[in-house]
């Protein structure tokens, strides 16, 4: 098989392109695609625990921890103790972290529709539906 025919070649080809362009435009807010990820799953909910976030984006543990670590010394997050469980911490939004949510969205918003406009409506449910298929 050629590989521009195999399937993680041209997977991994297409999401370098996509998360190249999300990190480029996200800079200017220093904010990483993979910190906006969290950001949003706090917008969301605002209380979650760190293996919720885990998770909620795939991501281990060890992996999870610096993210927070930095996101924290950023400001834009804070780890506070869960009430109901001492054993646990929560993950909550700052100030900070909420500062550029609408200009954050907006971005997400226009790079989705930079990469699907090249396609018909109904190919991108069909690709939406097969990257899914695959995800699962």
């Amino acid at each position: 098989m050629e590989l521009n025919e195999c399937i993680n070649f041209l997977l991994t080809k297409a999401q370098q392109v996509v998360f190249q362009s999300l990190k480029a435009r996200l800079a200017k807010f220093d904010v990483t695609p993979v910190q906006y990820g969290i950001l949003k799953c706090l917008w969301d909910e605002e209380y979650q625990t760190p293996k919720q976030i885990s998770e909620i984006l795939s991501l281990d543990s060890s992996t999870i921890t610096g993210l927070l670590d930095r996101m924290e010394n950023k400001g834009l997050i804070q780890r506070v103790p869960n009430k109901n469980d001492r054993r646990t911490l929560n993950v909550v939004i700052t100030e900070e972290g909420l500062k550029y949510r609408k200009e954050i969205e907006q971005i997400i918003d226009d790079l989705n529709k930079d990469f699907l406009e090249r396609f018909s409506e109904e190919d991108q449910k069909q690709l939406k539906n097969a990257l899914r298929t695959i995800a699962r």
